[in-house]
């Protein structure tokens, strides 16, 4: 039932097979989401919820995904097609994903943008030494006006550049690039963070639990964080697995990607912590608090400029490397199932996204007064792609995998065809079919509003 295209292209590299699957992962979810809701979530026992649904949860589903995408190496639709004879039936699942990834560039792109524009002013020194009140004002002023769609474009033409370049000279080429810098920026930052005066109230916040804290809305935070964290439901990781080579190991890859994944938001809460402690702000700032608590925060330290401009761009690169696999999704589906060439499916999916993004971009300003069940555009977006096609998404992938695709599909994808053993495949299926449909579900009824 796997589809043989030989004529496919494939990462050439293992380690390029992992830097680019970490760097769907890796994005503004992890620097940006991540540190507040820990803030609001209460730090450390939120974090120890989050481990544990990444590595009970998140793994299995990761290997969910990437048994379809390399075991049809095909799209999204591709791998529902290929992978049972009842596939045929799933397909609207891919058709779901294939929308959500384009409605989430659609406004993820409008924020990436954002930080291109926060790059710019601590590189210029437009926004040092401003106070809480004048950074919320230049916010506003930046996403009201028609600097919010140039800066959104700019950002979406970078994208592009990359994936014009396919798969080995693109994506692969750009992400063992720009993976290696992500990790330096942050490193340099986490060291930033050692000489500030509130390093050890911030490390305690972070990383010394009170279990006391954990209620239902942390355990279902934390459960949500790492579903949005890992990219699990947006067919990222199926895409990105059907460029896999035919001897990656599956289990290894997904507890690496898991690792790793989880490492940068770690270190983002280092370097984000005990800034906020130093200078005598509070964690639970929420949304606000990557761009308008911690450009104040970077200007009240010593060489803050600089760190300013370093913490922006680590947000730019991390941003790249998401937007790119979110990018593939649309541009595998047109080139395979509609037969474009590359280069026009690229062309296309940019227009297609660059047109929805410029909408998303203007509802901060001239289409403000455009509302969706009393939400504006981009919040609108937002509501519908986290909160019910990706937890639908999920579900499906983990029942379909679980008890849909043959036993013999599986577990010639876990054990590469039998040259090696994966002694959890028992577990394995048993999360996916019982576990994690279960905790999708109450993330879906929570997100919704139901429990």
């Amino acid at each position: 039932m796997s589809k043989d295209n030989t004529q496919r292209a494939v990462f050439a590299t293992k380690i390029g097979a992992v830097a680019a699957t970490v760097g769907s992962a890796v994005g503004l979810g992890n620097i940006w989401r991540f540190p507040y809701e820990t803030g609001v979530h209460g730090g450390g026992a939120f974090i120890a919820c989050y481990i544990v649904f990444v590595l009970v949860l998140g793994v299995p589903l990761l290997c969910a995904e990437f048994m379809l995408g390399r075991g049809t190496r095909s799209n999204i639709l591709g791998a529902f097609r290929h992978s049972s004879p009842s596939g045929r039936y799933w397909v609207g699942t891919g058709y779901m994903v294939i929308i959500a990834s384009v409605m989430i560039l659609w406004f993820y792109s409008v924020v990436a943008g954002w930080t291109l524009g926060y790059c710019y002013d601590s590189v210029t020194g437009v926004i040092a030494g401003m106070d809480t009140a004048d950074i919320g004002e230049h916010f506003a002023e930046m996403t009201s006006g028609w600097r919010n769609v140039v800066l959104t474009l700019v950002f979406l033409t970078a994208n592009a550049a990359v994936l014009l370049g396919g798969v080995t000279k693109g994506i692969e080429r750009a992400s063992n690039l720009l993976m290696p810098l992500l990790f330096v920026l942050l490193l340099v930052l986490c060291v930033n963070s050692l000489s500030l005066d509130g390093l050890k109230a911030g490390l305690t916040f972070l990383f010394r639990p009170d279990f006391s804290k954990i209620t239902s809305e942390v355990l279902l935070g934390a459960m949500g964080q790492a579903f949005f964290s890992l990219s699990i439901g947006m067919g990222c990781m199926t895409v990105y697995a059907s460029y896999f080579n035919k001897d990656s190991r599956l289990g290894r890859t997904a507890m690496s990607t898991a690792l790793l994944d989880t490492m940068v938001a770690i270190l983002a809460g280092v370097i984000i912590f005990p800034a906020v402690f130093t200078y005598g702000f509070s964690p639970e700032q929420g949304p606000a608090l990557v761009f308008q608590v911690l450009p104040v925060v970077f200007g009240r330290m010593p060489g803050g400029m600089i760190w300013s401009s370093i913490f922006f761009l680590l947000l730019i690169v991390a941003s790249l490397t998401s937007t790119v696999s979110l990018s593939e999704i649309s541009i595998s589906y047109f080139s395979e199932d509609l037969k474009m060439s590359r280069r026009k499916a690229t062309l296309v999916s940019t227009a297609i996204v660059m047109a929805g993004a410029t909408i998303c971009a203007l509802s901060f300003g001239p289409l403000g007064g455009i509302e969706i069940f009393g939400l504006s555009l981009f919040d609108a977006l937002d509501f519908v792609t986290s909160n019910i096609c990706l937890p639908l998404a999920g579900l499906a992938i983990s029942l379909y995998v679980g008890w849909v695709v043959p036993k013999k599909f599986t577990k010639d994808q876990m054990t590469d065809g039998g040259a090696y053993p994966f002694a959890w495949y028992g577990l394995l299926m048993f999360v996916l079919r019982w576990v994690c449909p279960v905790a999708i579900t109450l993330i879906f009824l929570n997100s919704i509003g139901l429990i």
